[in-house]
């Protein structure tokens, strides 16, 4: 049974929440100390977090930021701001996904599930095909369950990192899922509607500007791994992992 954390300090609000939660089967869990969150979070380890952005003493961007320290768990937040910056803030500070109040609970749900499968279920993607770099053949990506490769960049799935060179870095659930979508296809042109139903389920629900903003933040992961043009934007189509931006720095 999944478990949910819900860190809400409105009693009522979090009160439904928790029992949607266990409506649907999930063992769920409200925040109580909200001046000393980790013990609690650690205590029940949840495989995901419902956070507000209003709490007292800490605000849930500071929260959101503590937890990716320790966990790569999936984070929805739910707050009454609606504002475009407040969601863009909520995603740079490592939240997965955003829902604004009064709560669609159905939808709430939909994204709750959605993301517990793409987590903690199975994910596939097709083969590479093979491909050559300036003439020459390249190793297309190799899958061994716990680990893709396409060329020298590595992505270790089961602990959430990427690897160049010796040099690793750890990536958000968003971003390892960006980032598997491009090595599993390197060199071709992956469009901006795959990468959202990789994502997301209910892409009907998502602002193109989300995606844009994890496709930010996994170049800024590979950039600190010495890789700042491996991702290309394809205008008026996709993104693609290019092979020649990692030949550039042989």
């Amino acid at each position: 049974m999944y478990k949910i954390f819900i860190v809400e300090d409105d009693d009522k609000i979090a009160s439904i929440l928790a029992g949607k939660m266990e409506q649907y089967g999930y063992v769920a869990a409200a925040a109580t100390n909200f001046r000393d969150l980790m013990p609690q979070l650690a205590a029940f380890d949840p495989q995901l977090v419902l956070l507000d952005i209003n709490l007292p003493y800490f605000d849930g961007y500071y929260w959101c930021r503590q937890i990716r320290m320790r966990s790569s768990m999936p984070i929805i937040f739910i707050s009454a701001r609606a504002g475009e910056m407040d969601q863009v803030m909520a995603l740079e500070n490592g939240g997965d996904d955003y829902i604004t109040k009064p709560i669609a609970l159905e939808l709430l749900m939909a994204k709750v599930r959605g993301a517990l499968r793409r987590v903690y279920g199975e994910y596939a993607a097709p083969a590479a095909t093979a491909l050559t770099v300036h003439g020459q053949p390249v190793p297309v990506a190799e899958d061994t369950g716990h680990e893709l490769a396409a060329g020298e960049l590595k992505l270790h799935l089961s602990r959430n990192e990427a690897e160049w060179r010796g040099r690793r870095v750890e990536l958000t659930k968003n971003e390892i899922l960006l980032a598997e979508c491009l090595l599993r296809k390197p060199g071709h042109v992956i469009s901006r509607e795959q990468l959202l139903e990789a994502l997301w389920d209910d892409v009907q629900f998502v602002d193109d500007n989300t995606l844009t903003v994890n496709v930010t933040r996994l170049r800024k992961k590979l950039e600190e791994l010495g890789l700042p043009k491996v991702v290309e934007t394809i205008r008026g189509q996709g993104y693609k992992l290019s092979l020649e931006g990692m030949e550039e720095r042989q």
